[in-house]
């Protein structure tokens, strides 16, 4: 009995207390670690709103700098502890391979959504006309972006789909143009109508007079001239203006007798059918 008891101190001073010992130190670095990755993560937070990045971009950024640190500082703890940690890295390397080629889509609108993130082509509350849609922008996510369209359709967007087409943003700017072609015939009182347009559209709800509207011969055609009324509104009334000037314009061409060029005639009833 004395000779096991013997056996069991030597055993406990030779592994026990080792193997105890690397348990508390492991415990020691991770709380130290973990201080300190958290002490580096709220210096990048302010770092990035300083720049007035994109809150979900602060965020995302945030996981993978306080993952990846965490990665490593389980690696150290694995290696203080004895474990052998170099198949343990080429384990996650290869995972990592793996994921990747697996997931190289989602991978690619991550990508597209942090660059759409950073260099804001658009906003959201922006109406914008990109991959094959045009709606207005409720969500910018770092995977998909995700639109109303003006029939109330909501519509998810591949982030890599919007970033690698021609982004149409149109309410960048405070004001939108708007613009309405009407084709007359030779012979007629060009200037007087032109002048009579240009009175009739300055009045119209929803135009702003700065741009002031402007009426002038935008083509000639062997059937007459061709007036462009263009108006400026701003971009959430484009289209209640658009209308209003339409029916300004067909109020004066009535008052004036307007009568549609044949050839221009022949074309319409030939679209309509």
């Amino acid at each position: 009995m004395d000779a096991l008891i013997e056996q069991l101190k030597s055993l406990a001073l030779t592994q026990a207390v080792p193997f105890l010992i690397k348990v508390v130190g492991g415990l020691v670095l991770w709380f130290v670690g973990r201080t300190l990755i958290n002490g580096f993560r709220r210096v990048l937070n302010l770092g990035l709103q300083k720049r007035q990045l994109d809150a979900t971009l602060i965020r995302y950024i945030e996981s993978l700098f306080t993952g990846s640190l965490t990665i490593l500082l389980l690696i150290a703890i694995l290696g203080l502890m004895g474990v052998e940690t170099t198949s343990f890295a080429a384990l996650l390397a290869a995972a990592g391979i793996a994921i990747g080629t697996a997931w190289s889509g989602l991978l690619s609108n991550f990508a597209a959504g942090v660059f759409l993130l950073v260099l804001r082509p658009f906003r959201v509350g922006d109406e914008i006309s990109a991959g094959g849609v045009t709606g207005l922008v409720q969500e910018i996510g770092l995977f998909a972006t995700t639109l109303d369209t003006p029939d109330n359709l909501r519509i998810s967007v591949g982030n890599s789909r919007l970033f690698g087409d021609n982004i149409i943003n149109f309410t960048h700017h405070p004001h939108r143009q708007v613009t309405i072609k009407v084709p007359l015939q030779h012979g007629g009182d060009v200037f007087g109508l032109m002048n009579a347009l240009k009175e009739r559209i300055s009045v119209v709800p929803d135009v702003l007079q700065q741009p002031a509207p402007s009426v002038g011969v935008a083509e000639f055609t062997a059937l007459g001239p061709v007036l462009a009324v263009q108006v400026w509104a701003k971009p959430s009334l484009a289209g209640a203006a658009s209308g209003a000037v339409a029916l300004a314009v067909e109020e004066i061409l009535l008052s004036a007798g307007y009568a549609v060029p044949a050839q221009t005639a022949q074309q319409l009833v030939s679209k309509a059918s």
